[in-house]
């Protein structure tokens, strides 16, 4: 029997414009809306990143962090 899909966590989180609207994109192509899409890449995360580039992607991102805040 499938597991039912219930939202059972609600927080309050920010993003960056680009990163929201890839979440929307991702999310309409899927027919999910937001709160499905995080929910599907969070359960499936370790199949759904890639490993070779993910390190690198996360490096990066955490340098320009601080910049990107100003």
């Amino acid at each position: 029997m499938p597991k039912r899909f219930r939202l059972t966590r609600r927080f309050n989180t920010a993003m960056t414009e680009d990163g929201y609207r890839r979440l929307r994109r991702f999310a309409q192509e899927a027919g999910l809306d937001e709160g499905e899409a995080l929910s599907f890449l969070f359960e499936n995360f370790d199949s759904v990143i890639d490993d070779k580039t993910f390190g690198h992607r996360l490096r990066m991102f955490n340098s320009e962090l601080e910049a990107r805040k100003k």
